[in-house]
Formats: C-alpha cells, structure tokens, sequence
C-alpha cells in the first residue's frame, strides 16, 4: 500500500447532500425557488450564447474568447458550488449517487471544461424529483477539432468518454436550491435535440499512456493546463510558482498520487479529485494540505484512514505550503493588475482608446 494514494475517499465535498437527495422522490419546492433557478439559468444561458456562440469545432481563438469570459467574474462562475461536481451522464437512469464524477473548483471548470462546448442559448428549466435538485439542461456542442493541447487531459483515452463528448447536445446543470447554487454539471448525448451545430467525427487519436508530454517545440502539454495559461506572461511570480510546483510534484510522486489521482480513475472513486496536472494541482492544494494536516489521508484499500510517517507528512506539508504562499502572491498579483486595467478603463475609453484584454494568455486571477 503506497503512502498516498488514496487522497480521494477523504473528499466527498457535497456528495452527502446529493445522496440524500437521490434517496427517494422530492415534492419541487416553492415557487420562489424555481424562481430564483429560473433567473440563474437565464443570466448562464444568455452568458453562454454570447461568450461561448456557435463556431468552428476547430477554432481556438473561439475557446480562448469563451474561457476568457467564463473565467472572470462570469454568471457561470458565480453560479457553482466552490466543488462542483462534473462528468458524463452515461445514462438518465442512474443517479448522481452512483455516477462516477470528479470535483472541481469553480476555476477548473470555467477554465479548462465548460469552454471545450458552445452554445446558442437554448435551455430549460425542470424539477427531477428522484435528486431533490433542478436541472437547467442548455443545448450544447462540443469542440472536436481543437489542438490536443487545448484538451485538459487526452480525452480519447477512452474511446466511450471521446464519443460521448463529441456528440453531447445539452450540458446539465444541478441546481441545489438549499445552496442556490449548482452542485453537479454533466454533458449528455440523451437530450431531446440534436447538438446546436453539426459535429463531423474528429480523426482517431492514440493514447501513448501519458497524461502530459513535452511537443516538439520543448513546451509542456496540455498547454491548457500549463502555468503559462494560469498567468500572464509579465507575473513576477511565475518562475517562482513554476519552480514551487515542480518540487511539490515530487513529493506527490513519491507517495505515487499520481497512479490513483488521473483521469481513468484507477480506484473507480466515486468522487474523483485530479492533480496530474500544475493547473489541477493548483486548484486542489489547499484542501491537500488540509487533508494531510488533518491525517484524512491517505487511506488504505478499505478506506480506513492511514496517516503518513511523520518524515513523509512534514515533506509534503512544507513543500506544498510553499507551492500554495507563491501562489497566492501571484493571484493577487493577477488581482491587483486586474483592477488597475479595470480603473484605467473609462479614461480610455473617454479618450478612444480601446483597453487590452484582462485575459492575454486565456485565463485571469478572480
């Protein structure tokens, strides 16, 4: 039994809410709160149809203006559960309980997933009385032909997972209406339509086994998932950040978190958290830390919690410590230049000129 493997099982943020939701049927709330589902799947789908609008399945300056957008101060963004649930909806009949998802942070999904699909505005709003939830269902298409770097991950790992994407026609969104808020997100190809634009099969790719890789040009892919994507090019932390994670990667090798904590989900987690990746690992290090300081992992093959050695633990709390301080100072550094550009805004445009995308690189501290 590796020492940290099994980081997963101790994270089941929000699936305890879902279970007891899945357990028998649900009356639909009061009106106020279908209400207030209805004014949220309005303000996302309206986003969605601007920032994210019908194109070519292959154009990337279509997924950068869509991530750009969805990853600010966006309705979408402000709309999730800090972990939201995502995946696909392999068949209507089985419920959140019993599928199989990973939790994200609400800058994994609005970064690297939720742009991979575009939109022409069409959705609805219904009770689903089995969850207890609200499903917003919003008619979808998927962006097939993108570079593979742009993909967080090689979804093609598994060819059911790639055909399921290439052919997904609605995006769910669960609406919990206890958090007003969404706590589960699928992509589906059982919806009532067609995908809001014609999907041409993508030529086949192969799977080589590795979830990153070095392209020709010596740069690290998925280029998506890369710290040059998270920061500008100008953040004076990104040496720093890039440095802090590549030591803090180590530790997690050593504990081989990377055989359990990678998309084909080796354990069959029900509740899969990823960190194969420096954008994944980033979104997720301040709840490592918390679970290893807490002795919540790992655990063994019966999911009995099995705290670290004393050596092993301090290493990796000192070394993602560090990965997390040097973050954050590039954050704020992010956040700081953000406001900058958004007060400089008016005098340039009182003036004619026309301001600099806050989002340069695809992506933008909140």
């Amino acid at each position: 039994m590796n020492p940290v493997a099994r980081l997963t099982a101790g994270w089941l943020i929000g699936a305890a809410a879902l279970a007891a939701a899945a357990g028998s049927a649900l009356a639909e709330p009061p009106a106020g709160d279908r209400a207030r589902a209805e004014r949220a799947a309005a303000a996302v789908a309206s986003e969605l149809a601007q920032a994210c609008p019908l194109a070519d399945t292959a154009s990337e300056a279509a997924l950068t203006t869509c991530r750009s957008a969805l990853y600010g101060d966006s309705q979408l963004r402000r709309h999730l559960s800090k972990i939201t649930l995502w995946g696909r909806q392999v068949s209507p009949d089985r419920s959140l309980k019993e599928t199989n998802l990973t939790q994200f942070a609400p800058d994994v999904l609005t970064g690297m997933y939720i742009p991979l699909f575009m939109f022409n505005g069409d959705y609805k709003v219904q009770w689903h009385e089995a969850e207890g939830l609200y499903q917003v269902r919003l008619r979808t298409a998927f962006r097939n032909r993108l570079a593979p770097g742009q993909f967080p991950y090689p979804f093609w790992h598994e060819a059911q997972k790639w055909e399921m994407y290439e052919h997904a026609n609605e995006l769910i969104l669960w609406w919990d209406t206890k958090k007003a808020a969404v706590a589960a997100a699928q992509f589906t190809v059982h919806g009532a339509n067609p995908p809001v634009r014609p999907v041409a099969r993508a030529k086949a790719r192969v799977f080589d086994g590795g979830w990153t890789w070095t392209d020709d040009r010596g740069r690290t892919q998925p280029a998506v998932t890369a710290f040059s994507g998270l920061l500008r090019d100008d953040n004076p932390f990104m040496t720093q950040v890039d440095a802090a994670y590549r030591t803090f990667a180590l530790r997690l090798r050593e504990g081989q978190c990377m055989d359990c904590h990678v998309p084909n989900n080796p354990d069959h987690s029900k509740r899969l958290v990823l960190l194969q990746t420096p954008v994944h690992a980033a979104a997720e290090i301040k709840r490592v830390l918390k679970s290893v300081l807490d002795d919540r992992m790992p655990r063994d093959e019966a999911g009995i919690e099995q705290p670290l050695d004393k050596r092993a633990k301090a290493a990796l709390l000192a070394e993602g410590a560090a990965f997390d301080r040097v973050l954050d100072l590039a954050r704020q550094w992010e956040a700081d230049r953000e406001a900058l550009v958004a007060a400089a805004a008016p005098a340039r445009s009182k003036s004619g000129a026309v301001g600099a995308s806050l989002f340069r690189s695809g992506f933008a501290a909140r």
